[in-house]
């Protein structure tokens, strides 16, 4: 089973940026689309970008965009997300995942099981 670990959350200000990472257990996550999702407190996970395996397709929340930058290194099995520009509504426990991109984008239907996320805190 592949695991998931997040990494490279903390507490920011608004405006600031920080940069999120998610490595896998091993190198079957390069044949899949690899998505960043998060959740705020009493609000259902919510998808926030995804990635395919060869990069090419790339896919944001209306939320996101032009804010965040998704991007993946396969022979490192990472896959990480850049946030520029954030907002305090961009708080929230991050995860990431795997799947089908449409399945992610469309359902926020993943493949693995998810990891512990990361919390990104955005502070006034």
């Amino acid at each position: 089973q592949v695991q998931l670990v997040e990494s490279g959350g903390g507490l920011v200000q608004a405006g600031g940026s920080l940069r999120l990472s998610c490595a896998a257990s091993r190198r079957t996550f390069s044949s899949y689309a690899m998505g960043w999702f998060r959740q705020a407190p009493e609000k259902e996970r919510e998808f926030v970008a995804a990635i395919s395996w060869t990069g090419g397709g790339i896919y944001y929340a209306d939320s996101v965009k032009g804010r965040f930058t998704i991007f993946r290194d396969n022979t490192k099995n990472t896959v990480n997300l850049q946030m520029n520009s954030l907002k305090i509504e961009d708080a929230a426990v991050y995860y990431c995942n795997f799947g089908s991109a449409a399945a992610m984008t469309r359902g926020g239907k993943v493949s693995g099981s998810w990891g512990q996320g990361t919390q990104v805190t955005v502070s006034s």
